[in-house]
């Protein structure tokens, strides 16, 4: 999919009239009464709705607004639908750092005093210019998130607190295998240097001690839609020629002539390739075995020098 204008623009204007689908996570319990009625809820990203989902289970509905694998999240246009959800959820989370503002837009258009929203980069205390916005890859985000939606759930059903707990409890140890895995890369293969074309994955990719060869400025431009400067497409195109990396890393949602040709570079210099996606592929995932799954084929990719460009 070719890039459009700069995402940090492009993502602050709310257009009508183009509809995106809707995606239910977690369905509601029978019941009239406001403490049995499911708490509706909203993720801006598919891999937020389904760990709210996973913590609210049967007394929450979670819609995600971006879920579609296809879709490029950074020129996302929000449909009147998406903004029905948005209007009458209960509780939201957004991602943050200029990732997903139509969600400020559509809230603000619709204001709610009752409405409980997480922006996760406020959560976390991450400054607006923070350069990479992919915060779900690095693995203490998600244990922090998912405290903060178990307390809003309690504040809006404190008769289920217990419940919300015990579906905390158990999606923090269902984490374990994922920090298990990222821990034997970096023993393994301490400082594997790997190349990328955005910082989708840098944050995971950091954690498990790689060395990114690519220069910051590249993954940038390029998901920005920026054309990088040619010193700095001639050095990743070394990188493969020179066999300097181990694997390379792409964005499979997101591609254009450059991420294609150093697509085409890489496996023409028997460079492994691993796949990797902004909003979590569906269906079979939810979002612990998704970030597991990335960390697998990183290690085939060093190990057994095997390929995974899909999920």
């Amino acid at each position: 999919m070719l890039r459009q204008p700069v995402w940090t623009k492009r993502l602050g204007a709310v257009a009508l009239g183009i509809g995106l689908g809707v995606l239910a996570c977690s369905c509601s319990s029978a019941g009239s009464s406001s403490t049995n009625r499911a708490v509706s809820a909203v993720g801006a990203e598919n891999q937020y709705a389904n760990v709210i989902a996973q913590i609210g289970g049967r007394y929450v509905d979670a819609t995600a607004i971006m879920s579609n694998p296809n879709t490029d999240p950074h020129s996302f246009e929000a449909s009147p639908a998406v903004a029905r959800a948005v209007s009458s959820a209960q509780l939201i989370v957004q991602n943050g750092v200029l990732y997903d503002t139509f969600m400020n837009t559509i809230e603000a258009a619709s204001p709610n005093p009752g409405r409980r929203v997480i922006e996760v980069q406020r959560l976390l205390k991450i400054p607006e210019n923070t350069a990479n916005p992919h915060l779900w890859y690095d693995p203490t985000t998600m244990p922090v998130l998912a405290k903060a939606i178990e307390a809003d759930l309690c504040g809006l059903r404190r008769t289920h607190c217990s419940y919300f707990r015990t579906n905390l409890a158990r999606f923090e140890s269902s984490l374990q295998p994922w920090r298990e895995a990222i821990a034997r890369f970096k023993k393994a293969y301490p400082h594997t240097p790997v190349a990328t074309t955005e910082p989708v994955a840098d944050y995971m990719l950091e954690a498990a001690g790689t060395d990114n060869l690519t220069p910051f400025g590249l993954q940038a431009d390029i998901m920005n839609g920026v054309d990088p400067a040619p010193q700095d497409i001639s050095l990743q195109d070394n990188l493969f020629d020179q066999h300097k990396v181990k694997v390379f890393l792409y964005n499979e949602q997101v591609t254009d002539s450059i991420t294609e040709s150093f697509l085409s570079r890489a496996k023409a210099d028997g460079i492994p390739v691993v796949g990797v996606y902004e909003t979590m592929p569906t269906p079979g995932y939810d979002y612990q075995s998704w970030m597991l799954a990335e960390v697998r084929a990183l290690y085939r990719a060093v190990a057994d020098k095997a390929s995974t460009e899909h999920l």
